[in-house]
């Protein structure tokens, strides 16, 4: 089965240059560790949220807008796909995503036609 692996993250979070540097070591490293597992389908970091176009459909119009779609803080900054054999391996490498204290990552199947 496909996972994809959402990573989410406050929007507001700043890290220091060290503290940056250390985070995409550890995406890296993970990263490495998928493909020579050969579970990692693709995966990438996204730009912050306030560089989103979102489109909505209202009154049967489809209206742009700027900024992402939900109103919070926590935005969606990157993700994995994953080919694993289950739910619980899929869990198994979510575990393993780097986030920040208070971030999170939700995983969730894919459909496939």
């Amino acid at each position: 089965m496909q996972y994809m692996l959402l990573i989410y993250d406050r929007d507001d979070r700043e890290l220091s240059p060290t503290d940056l540097q250390a985070l995409v070591a550890e995406h890296m490293r993970l990263a490495a560790d998928m493909r020579e597992a050969g579970v990692m389908l693709g995966g990438d970091g996204l730009q912050p949220g306030d560089t989103a176009t979102t489109v909505r459909l209202t009154n049967g119009e489809r209206v742009l807008h700027d900024g992402p779609f939900p109103e919070t803080r926590e935005q969606l900054g990157g993700y994995y796909l994953i080919e694993v054999a289950d739910l619980d391996v899929a869990v198994a490498w979510a575990r393993r995503v780097p986030v920040s204290d208070g971030g999170g990552v939700e995983v969730r199947p894919v459909m496939v036609y």
